[in-house]
């Protein structure tokens, strides 16, 4: 389940999968899966390093953490952070991580809104992500959940990635996926729609996985398989990664 060394160094990962009596090889994750994977977390980092340069005393949320190690990979010493999921999945995080008083973990669905009363109001500006997480909830619940987040936090900036309408509908038959149990419900075509769910939402950046740098660092195959993705918008629309002004 490796990254590629030149994308990021994530030492925290390998101490947490030590620790878990797991064989995470029968998942079977296909190797272009776990690039992806890699490319997206890194691409996400990006985006909470950029924000934290602009405001390095700024709030980030990130819901549907899971075990994710993002905050010890981009912690500027300054940021105050919330790591939000279901409680079993915070009750077994809180084996690897400790709360202090920048780093907060909130136990709670994240289409149950009130989760949002237990994150002080803020007065500093506020970054949202979700890395793998929006695709799994349907239509209605990300309208109302960007609507939440924009009401509870006007002016923050959300991130996360999403599937088009036709790759939501071919992947529910993805291997790992069904060995999962998850369901896919949602895609979207075009990210400029969500702007017309609210007064104020703006798209920022549209990014495609086949924009990433780190692609010329793989193996021939692989390399030749995103660039040649890039050249159908059909292919780059499949899994991209939006970035709003809320």
């Amino acid at each position: 389940m490796g990254c590629p060394d030149s994308l990021f160094a994530d030492e925290k990962s390998l101490e947490i999968l030590e620790q878990i009596d797991y064989d995470f090889s029968q998942l079977k994750v296909p190797v272009g899966t776990r690039l992806t994977v890699c490319i997206r977390a890194k691409k996400i980092d990006d985006n909470v390093t950029d924000f934290l340069e602009d405001h390095p005393k700024g709030v980030v949320l990130h819901m549907g953490c899971g075990l994710d190690t993002r905050y010890t990979r981009v912690d500027n010493g300054n940021v105050e952070w919330y790591d939000l999921d279901m409680p079993e999945v915070i009750d077994l995080r809180k084996n690897f991580f400790e709360e202090t008083d920048r780093y907060h973990m909130i136990p709670s669905s994240v289409t149950n809104l009130h989760w949002v009363e237990t994150i002080p109001s803020q007065s500093r500006p506020v970054m949202v992500i979700a890395e793998g997480l929006m695709m799994y909830l349907t239509e209605e619940e990300v309208r109302s959940l960007i609507l939440k987040l924009k009401e509870s936090y006007p002016g923050c900036e959300l991130v996360f990635d999403a599937y088009s309408k036709l790759a939501a509908r071919s992947v529910k038959g993805h291997p790992s996926i069904r060995r999962t149990g998850a369901v896919i419900h949602w895609g979207i075509d075009d990210a400029k729609a969500v702007e017309k769910w609210g007064d104020g939402i703006r798209l920022k950046e549209e990014w495609y996985f086949t924009q990433s740098e780190a692609i010329e660092t793989l193996a021939f195959g692989y390399r030749l398989i995103f660039k040649l993705s890039g050249l159908f918008l059909v292919a780059r629309k499949a899994h991209r990664i939006l970035y709003y002004a809320l």
